[in-house]
């Protein structure tokens, strides 16, 4: 059964291929492709050297190492109390973080703009005053930050929930605490190594998100590398086709530049 079973999987695999790769090569040949000039990389040429290509990529990169931290600081150690102290609560967690695949991103953006701009007309005379202008810093948005850990939840909780239903959790920890070690210690030296194949996934995903949103930062008036792709490359069809296959390649290279870290840290705890 398995043996008859085995060529339609590379059927399936091979028209998966297709129907991904076809359209990028056709994308590829038509940025190189110059009528009367042959074969021609000024496309990407331009693109690179375009003012704000650096400072975009920098800036969706430190974005989203920021919403990774961030996310993944928040979502651990709730989901390991979730599933030690109040498993019941299980359904309700994943609802609330279910929310944010439900609510349009236009919708989520106008709350948000609205409460920029209530912020520093009723709270001018406060200290908060202060907060809602850091976070809106054009050098570094941290409310893009707090948007983007909300819009990951969905997949944060999927992959942190279904690495967690592989391991004993309650086991891990009461041998650790049995060992002398606080809760903390027991979290990081007993849990996270057992999670480290879902961690990955879950920075995998927030990865892919970040370098890929464009509605909230676009409406919010910042520029990230999306942004700037959309501004850059709206004037040209050949540069607008070659800004969407350096993004597609730029997300492509860093989650296997990721995966490849994960690789090694596998490799290394194993052997040790």
């Amino acid at each position: 059964m398995a043996r008859r079973l085995n060529p339609w999987r590379w059927v399936v695999l091979g028209l998966a291929a297709l129907y991904f790769l076809v359209p990028l090569a056709a994308s590829v040949v038509f940025t190189v492709d110059v009528p009367g000039q042959g074969v021609s990389f000024d496309a990407y040429r331009e693109i690179v050297s375009t003012a704000g290509f650096g400072s975009s990529l920098l800036l969706s990169l430190e974005l989203a190492l920021a919403t990774i931290a961030l996310v993944l600081l928040l979502m651990v150690p709730a989901m390991v109390a979730l599933r030690l102290g109040a498993p019941r609560l299980r359904p309700v967690v994943e609802v609330v973080c279910s929310l944010p695949l439900v609510v349009p991103p236009i919708a989520f953006v106008a709350g948000i703009s609205t409460v920029l701009k209530w912020g520093p007309e009723y709270l001018s005379r406060t200290p908060l005053f202060e907060t809602f202008v850091a976070v809106q810093n054009p050098d570094f948005p941290f409310v893009l930050v707090l948007a983007y850990v909300v819009m990951a939840l969905p997949f944060v909780y999927r992959a942190l929930d279904s690495g967690l239903r592989a391991i004993d959790v309650r086991t891990l920890v009461e041998a650790a605490r049995s060992c002398g070690a606080p809760w903390a210690q027991a979290l990081l030296r007993a849990v996270l190594p057992n999670l480290r194949g879902a961690l990955l996934n879950a920075a995998f995903l927030t990865l892919a998100l970040v370098l890929g949103e464009f509605t909230v930062a676009q409406l919010l008036g910042f520029q990230p590398f999306a942004v700037w792709i959309y501004s850059v490359g709206g004037s040209q069809a050949q540069l607008s086709v070659a800004v969407s296959v350096l993004s597609l390649l730029v997300t492509w290279a860093l989650l296997l530049a990721l995966a490849g870290v994960g690789g090694r840290n596998r490799t290394a705890s194993s052997r040790g």
